[in-house]
């Protein structure tokens, strides 16, 4: 069992680490670091806007993080801020044109690199891997609630 912990915990660590390498070199082209990708990213989906909260519960963020990220966002130009409170924690985020070019750009390097990433594996392969992924998320977001119960 603790063996099967480690390839996991190892494979996961990896992974991870080498989205983030690949992340930050594609975002030094805007300027950026590596975590900006996932906000524009799951901004592009949201084209009428999103709100901070919503940021958060997306991308798995702190409303410290998302507050930052906002903040160099548009400071940078590829990010507005609309409605009331532009000031405060409230009003909704979008995309500028030039923040909308970004996206699309880290979506294509992104869609390209999980191309290459995976290019040992079957659609059959691919699927049941995301399922297992899947299961093990829902599963750990349980556990990190209610506790690891005892045997």
């Amino acid at each position: 069992m603790t063996e099967r912990f480690e390839r996991f915990s190892y494979a996961i660590s990896e992974i991870s680490r080498y989205w983030h390498k690949l992340s930050a070199h594609e975002m030094k082209k805007y300027g950026l670091k590596g975590n900006h990708s996932v906000y524009l990213l799951t901004m592009m989906k949201y084209p009428q806007g999103i709100t901070a909260p919503q940021l958060c519960e997306l991308c798995g963020k702190d409303k410290s993080d998302v507050s930052r990220m906002m903040c160099i966002l548009e400071e940078k130009n590829f990010v507005k801020k609309e409605g009331r409170h532009q000031k405060l924690y409230g009003g909704t985020f979008k995309l500028t044109e030039e923040g909308m070019n970004a996206a699309e750009y880290v979506r294509s390097k992104a869609a390209r690199a999980v191309e290459i990433a995976g290019k040992d594996m079957d659609s059959q392969e691919r699927a049941t891997l995301y399922k297992a992924l899947e299961s093990i998320v829902e599963n750990l977001r349980v556990l990190s609630k209610e506790g690891i119960p005892e045997t």
